[in-house]
């Protein structure tokens, strides 16, 4: 199983995006948080800005849409060139379509999960999406702590995953460090978003322990 560690821009230097970039080039993809101030109470940037990301990184770009109406925005990220786009469970009118239509542009389609979401209405659906976010913590901003409570959710997702013999990339966003990387990993999650665990100190050494202490922990098949 491939263990993918994907940086989360929020925790990066705005000023210098590019080359922050380049700081975590040894990443498998980046994360982009898109933040609406109405589905998150949080405000962070939109397509103009992804667009621009996506024409400087080195790494593909994995989009996390926390925002309402996901179902109309969600397409322009996957037509400016994004790799991977995740919209939350909670906010779109209709998740399989949505999914569907990314696909279409040729995109990853993802679908993100609140702490307090339950996966089992999503598990007949695993089909239609290409990545699944479990959230480790309530989405909206950055360093707060992992929500062991949500790895249930995770095993029941892995588990299903694995019955329906599926390539579904398990993500898991928040609160993501050394020392919970090891957790998440165990219950079945091969996607870890990390943010200040990265960009504090020295990018390439973080992610390489970081993809040893999930390695360390997956049950690989």
């Amino acid at each position: 199983m491939t263990t993918r560690i994907n940086p989360s821009i929020l925790a990066a230097d705005f000023a210098n995006f590019e080359s922050e970039l380049g700081r975590i080039r040894t990443a498998d993809l980046v994360h982009v948080d898109i933040m609406d101030n109405h589905f998150v109470p949080n405000l962070t940037f939109g397509l103009p800005m992804v667009e621009r990301l996506q024409q400087v990184s080195p790494i593909p770009l994995d989009v996390h849409l926390m925002i309402d109406d996901p179902d109309r925005w969600a397409p322009g990220y996957a037509e400016v060139g994004a790799f991977s786009v995740t919209f939350h469970a909670e906010a779109a009118t209709d998740a399989v379509a949505l999914a569907r239509t990314l696909r279409q542009i040729g995109a990853r389609a993802g679908i993100a999960l609140k702490p307090g979401t339950p996966i089992e209405p999503y598990l007949d659906l695993l089909p239609e999406f290409d990545q699944v976010l479990v959230m480790t913590v309530e989405p909206g901003f950055g360093g707060q702590s992992f929500m062991e409570s949500t790895m249930p959710k995770l095993r029941t997702l892995a588990d299903a995953v694995q019955k329906q013999g599926l390539d579904v990339w398990l993500q898991v966003d928040g609160g993501v460090t050394i020392d919970t990387i090891g957790i998440a990993a165990e219950a079945g999650a091969n996607t870890f978003v990390a943010g200040s665990a990265v960009f504090t100190g020295d990018p390439t050494a973080q992610i390489a322990l970081l993809r040893a202490a999930a390695d360390k922990h997956s049950h690989a098949h």
